[in-house]
């Protein structure tokens, strides 16, 4: 079979193809926008956009009693705007010579056929689906920041945004981004002023203070890291000066915690260091250091009534269910620190609705049976919210 063939037989997997073969670079949503817009009107599906064109689809409950459910998933892939040509090889389904941009279509897809289907249901009665669609996950997450969420009812948020089918990730890291700078003033030359005791090179004293510093691991659960540090790099002087003895030094860190209380310990040991430099070198050198929230924690939450449900309807089904957290960011972490238009605390989860391999990368693939297997998933998740 090729893919024209698999196409005019699955539904869903033509939708996949429609999409993908729009390229959508980050900010460069526009046409694909419309393509789903486009797409709403053929079906009767209820769909607007806000000021920053994000997309709100909403299917109305059948049952004021039960509650709705979110659908998240961003519209934005990694590539440029050259054609997307997708291809079948096997079961897998590739772009030539580019990203395929399953990360996210897939989910973006799955989906959107859903919201199809359910629309022209009426043998089940239930809370309303509100669909979100988002610019800019892949750059800067702008579009899930400038998302207006007082048009979004639904308390728990499944954000189709995993890599691997049965996935339900529960917690995710921050990211906490450290400036470290060592300021030695009087520096001098390399020669007449070494012997001067006051005197120190900053290079040295930066390459003292980060080996004081943690990194790698800083605590684990079960197996899985769940905060961490890891230097990025370090500054100093010129590699072909050697005559100098440095004034200024830098280096950058990056914290990831899915725990607020391992990451306060953590950056309370950093700024331990930094401190106990700074009473030893009085007088002769300073070192400061800044810690900026770039990602804010997506944190467990104590309500495991949808990754329960998960673990069933994917076991009864046969997939193998993954309850797990994550070391990275995801718009789950913007959608954990936010509320919904009742004023509740949304309870966000990545889930996987299909194998996506190599993302990012002109061998990106999806597994277009693992895509089938998750619309069926997500119908049955939606079912047994529902009973």
């Amino acid at each position: 079979m090729n893919l024209s063939e698999l196409r005019k037989e699955n539904e869903l997997i033509d939708l996949f193809c429609n999409l993908a073969e729009i390229p959508s670079p980050s900010l460069k949503e526009e046409k694909v926008i419309d393509w789903i817009c486009n797409y709403c009107k053929e079906n009767n599906l209820q769909c607007e956009q806000d000021d920053y064109k994000n997309i709100y689809i909403t299917i109305p409950a059948t049952d004021s009693g039960k509650e709705p459910l979110l659908l998240s998933s961003h519209l934005d892939v990694i590539g440029d705007d050259s054609p997307v040509k997708p291809y079948l090889d096997g079961d897998l389904i590739k772009a030539e010579n580019r990203t395929l941009g399953a990360d996210d279509k897939a989910g973006v897809a799955n989906a959107l056929y859903f919201a199809k289907l359910l629309s022209k249901r009426t043998d089940l009665k239930h809370g309303g689906l509100e669909l979100h669609f988002t610019r800019d996950e892949e750059d800067g997450m702008s579009g899930i920041k400038n998302t207006d969420f007082s048009k979004i009812k639904s308390k728990y948020a499944l954000v189709l945004d995993s890599d691997a089918l049965g996935q339900c990730l529960i917690s995710g890291a921050s990211y906490v981004l450290v400036d470290l700078t060592i300021n030695a003033p009087k520096g001098g030359h390399s020669g007449n002023d070494i012997g001067d005791s006051t005197r120190e090179n900053a290079a040295k004293l930066i390459a003292d203070l980060v080996s004081d510093m943690p990194q790698g691991v800083f605590y684990s659960e079960n197996g899985q890291v769940i905060t961490s540090c890891n230097i990025g790099g370090i500054s100093a002087g010129n590699v072909k000066v050697t005559n100098v003895i440095n004034t200024d030094a830098h280096a950058t860190y990056s914290i990831r915690s899915s725990r607020k209380d391992k990451e306060n310990e953590l950056i309370e040991m950093m700024q331990d260091c930094v401190d106990s430099f700074n009473r030893e070198y009085e007088g002769i050198a300073t070192a400061t250091i800044k810690f900026t929230e770039k990602m804010p924690m997506f944190e467990k939450n104590q309500d495991e009534y949808m990754s329960i449900l998960f673990e069933t309807v994917a076991k009864q089904i046969g997939i193998e269910p993954e309850i797990s957290s994550f070391h990275a960011g995801a718009e789950t972490h913007i959608y954990a620190n936010r509320t919904n238009a009742n004023g509740e605390k949304f309870s966000p989860y990545l889930i996987g609705l299909a194998t996506v391999k190599n993302m990012h990368s002109s061998s990106e693939y999806v597994d277009y049976k693992t895509m089938i297997k998750g619309q069926e998933l997500l119908q049955r998740l939606f079912e047994a919210h529902n009973k």
